[in-house]
């Protein structure tokens, strides 16, 4: 059977390593670039052709596939006259890759079952270097049928493809992962900094809590920079990292409730954000914490 012909927008870090992915596997690819040509021109020298906007994407494809950095950006390609919507084939799936509120991903699916589509909001876990390899976690919600007939798909690209329930659910339940995450991070960001202040080597702290049920893959990436310097292992900015804590928050409170939890590694990330550190890496929220704690 033929694939289907899968349209692309946002070659980002990570949709640019996830179309480099899809070309190795077989599939013809429409792209829509974003601010860098790194990745799309890479695209381009490999056989995809490049659209003048969302709409001409989605009028060559079958599956559309976004990964975009904020829900107003996703907004933007999907709807107008040029976007996504108005040029939709029957029968066609759209694929929200990035990390977006759960209320826009359950608006956009109407609009676009209106169209004569389907929609799935599908964020992603793990790290460019693992889409690379097809061994991303895609946690995918929305109609099933829709889910069953791209999940051939989802699976070239993720070693572990959920489909977790209603449209939104996938946002939901990655917001929530992340704002657990980036709690962790910062938590053991502040540790390093408080062992400076104590006169405690940061190896020797990091070897005792990871030598018991502390032990995680996020103390390990930020203890990759506080220690060996190297912040390539958590390849996610803080300016991002902000931006999915505060979707977390707003979520909370669309939900008519309020997250206890979240504000303080919010207010660290935003402020961080704000003063010199927003294309950082998440473990480097060390310094942020040692030049806060310590002078």
């Amino acid at each position: 059977m033929s694939k289907p012909k899968i349209g692309f927008i946002g070659l980002g870090l990570m949709g640019g390593a996830m179309v480099g992915r899809l070309q190795d596997m077989g599939y013809s690819l429409t792209v829509l670039g974003n601010r860098s040509r790194n990745y799309i021109d890479a695209a381009i020298a490999r056989g995809a052709v490049e659209a003048s906007n969302a709409k001409a994407v989605a009028e060559a494809s079958d599956i559309v596939m976004l990964c975009m950095g904020t829900s107003d950006h996703v907004e933007a390609r999907m709807r107008g006259a040029k976007g996504i919507i108005a040029g939709l084939r029957k029968g066609a799936i759209v694929v929200d890759f990035g990390t977006s509120l759960p209320g826009s991903s359950r608006k956009l699916s109407q609009e676009v079952k209106v169209a004569g589509g389907a929609f799935l909001d599908a964020p992603l876990g793990r790290t460019p270097d693992h889409a690379k390899d097809g061994l991303l976690n895609i946690m995918a919600s929305g109609d099933k049928t829709a889910f069953d007939l791209v999940e051939t798909v989802l699976k070239d690209l993720g070693e572990n493809v959920f489909h977790l329930g209603s449209t939104g659910s996938g946002h939901t339940i990655k917001l929530i992962n992340n704002f657990f995450g980036m709690t962790v991070a910062n938590a053991m960001a502040e540790a390093f900094a408080i062992a400076d202040g104590a006169g405690v080597d940061r190896k020797q702290l990091y070897d005792v809590m990871a030598a018991g049920p502390l032990h995680s893959g996020m103390m390990d990436f930020v203890k990759a920079y506080g220690v060996d310097n190297d912040p390539s292992m958590l390849a996610f900015a803080i300016k991002n990292a902000a931006k999915d804590l505060g979707y977390y928050d707003q979520m909370t409170r669309d939900a008519g409730t309020e997250s206890i939890m979240v504000k303080a590694p919010l207010a660290a990330l935003r402020d961080a954000r704000d003063n010199g550190q927003a294309d950082e890496m998440v473990s480097q929220m060390v310094d942020y914490y040692a030049r806060k704690l310590n002078g």
